[in-house]
């Protein structure tokens, strides 16, 4: 979610420059506004949730006992969708 501040990103004007843009002030505000309201980035999107695949395979290496099982179950379930 973006967050609005009114802070300003130039100092304030001098007194003399106000009788010459009366809505530089107004305008700024607003052009800061859009820029952060309708910024494309959404960080959320780009978020990590957890190892993938990669590291699995990497870092959890199956022992032989349950290779064998999950072979069987795998043939058990092909011969199951076979019948169907």
């Amino acid at each position: 979610m973006t967050t609005i501040t009114t802070d300003f990103l130039s100092p304030p004007a001098k007194r003399g420059d106000r009788s010459s843009r009366p809505f530089a002030a107004i305008g700024g505000f607003w052009r800061q506004f859009c820029q952060r309201a309708f910024n494309p980035y959404r960080p959320e999107l780009h978020y990590m949730r957890g190892p993938g695949p990669a590291w699995r395979a990497k870092h959890m290496a199956l022992s032989p006992a349950v290779q064998a099982m999950v072979l069987e179950i795998r043939a058990a379930k092909a011969a199951r969708l076979d019948v169907r």
